[in-house]
């Protein structure tokens, strides 16, 4: 593993340890050289993934990719990073455990949305104005009134 202070290539465990949620494995990490400390999670990759994309183009699953689209919504929103990243897991263990070893990248955006509506509902409408494409401001109030209908009423 390659340092990310200094760039050197041998590094030394000092601690191996599984996440709580138990989807990887958290490792710390000395530079022989430098010694700077850090920290790598290593995760159980179950079988490739390829996205197929709407253009029909394949491209490999980058889960750092998920994560990053996420994180856009997420911006600025009072939400912990545990449960972001049980939602990203989640999301990729359904991914992998379907069996398919290719995923329509709509199957993708669905999950996230369903995902990001339990999560946030302003991260929710974000994601929902790239993935599905928003160009005038009414394509906002229908999602908005999509979602106060699975929202209780306050005073209820």
């Amino acid at each position: 593993m390659r340092c990310p202070y200094c760039g050197n290539e041998d590094t030394q465990v000092k601690d191996s340890r599984p996440t709580d949620d138990g989807t990887a494995i958290r490792r710390r990490r000395v530079c022989t050289a430098c010694g700077g400390r850090f920290t790598t999670f290593e995760r159980v990759q179950l079988r490739e993934l390829t996205v197929v994309k709407r253009s029909g183009r394949r491209v490999p699953f980058d889960r750092d990719k998920l994560v990053r689209s996420v994180q856009i919504a997420l911006r600025k929103r009072p939400v912990e990073p545990e449960r972001v990243e049980r939602m990203v897991s989640g999301i990729v263990r359904q991914l992998e455990s379907a069996g398919e070893p290719e995923v329509p990248a709509e199957r993708i955006g669905e999950l996230v949305m369903e995902g990001l509506k339990n999560l946030d509902d302003v991260a929710y409408v974000r994601f929902a104005s790239v993935y599905r494409d928003f160009s005038e401001a009414k394509d906002f109030s229908s999602v908005i009134h999509e979602l106060a209908g699975d929202l209780p009423r306050r005073g209820d």
